[in-house]
């Protein structure tokens, strides 16, 4: 089975993997990359010098398709466009900005580009300033959220009646049922992010994984949703407490570092969909990806069959 994303990308598997600052560099990314989805190389932690060593390793790690996310209200300079040319890269995701600002010098220089969207009036105009595809970003996703969005199941088929563009769904997305729900919605493919976070190849520490694992569909909080930036968040102590607040902001380097690979969950924001209440273990890349895929085209064969009688 192939989809305009599989055409479109040169991938096997239409998955996306979500860009996750810090997370999302070569061990996770050529993970997925070499499972046959499409893996993504992070820009919004800044740290390009950092980025350009994990660019180098997916060169090493994997010789299938690959890109990079550029989260414009974190990496304001316009030079990362620059950066993305001169390594090579093929596709590139932008969110966190305005469509116009970087879609025509990416696609100037031959680079396939999806923007992010989390409204239908988002979408339109990413595909006016002429982007390749968009990926429509649910509110149970997690991360960086607009608090006043609609649920995948909601915007989905909106966003598919109105563009004609290849959309990539996220949000809720981690195995091969909500892939085929994605697709009857319309998608072309999906991006699964915590799911990805919770692989075995993900980096960030093992309490991390283990607590997505136990998580209930509850288990999230939806920060600042009178403020910007909007963030879905693993509830702990701390983000309990924060979601009382008009106004959070994120805590500094060194408290991230410690949640992320130091493990110690009370300390920053650990990001996290409500679809962490479907997550049951911890798995490879591979086993994920192929699992989801065999399952997603069994689920839209049985359907077929179903409306054939």
């Amino acid at each position: 089975m192939k989809t305009r994303i599989t055409e479109l990308l040169g991938i096997d598997i239409p998955v996306v993997q979500a860009p996750m600052g810090y997370i999302a560099r070569a061990q996770l990314a050529s993970a997925v990359s070499n499972a046959g989805g499409m893996g993504i190389i992070e820009t919004s932690s800044g740290q390009l010098d950092d980025i350009k060593v994990e660019i180098a390793k997916m060169r090493d790690l994997t010789d299938r398709p690959w890109g990079v996310n550029i989260a414009q209200l974190l990496v304001p300079d316009a030079t990362v466009i620059d950066f993305v040319i001169e390594h090579g890269v093929g596709f590139v995701t932008t969110s966190a900005g305005d469509p116009n600002r970087f879609t025509a010098m990416l696609k100037d220089a031959g680079i396939t580009v999806f923007h992010v969207v989390p409204t239908l009036r988002g979408a339109i105009k990413a595909v006016d300033a002429g982007v390749d595809g968009l990926i429509v970003e649910g509110v149970e996703g997690g991360g960086f959220k607009n608090p006043h969005g609609s649920s995948t199941m909601v915007l989905t088929p909106l966003v598919v009646a109105e563009v004609d563009v290849p959309v990539i769904a996220a949000g809720g997305i981690c195995d091969g049922v909500s892939m085929a729900a994605a697709l009857v919605l319309g998608a072309d493919g999906v991006q699964m992010g915590t799911r990805m976070l919770s692989a075995a190849e993900s980096p960030v520490h093992d309490n991390w994984k283990q607590a997505v694992v136990a998580a209930a569909e509850t288990d999230t909080v939806l920060l600042n949703r009178f403020g910007r930036p909007g963030m879905r968040a693993l509830r702990t102590d701390l983000t309990a407490e924060m979601e009382h607040h008009d106004q959070v902001q994120m805590p500094g380097l060194d408290r991230l570092m410690d949640q992320y690979f130091g493990g110690q969950m009370d300390v920053a924001v650990p990001f996290g969909g409500q679809v962490m209440g479907r997550i049951e273990e911890v798995r490879p890349v591979a086993d994920i990806l192929g699992e989801a895929w065999d399952d997603c085209q069994v689920r839209l064969r049985q359907l077929g069959q179903a409306a054939t009688g």
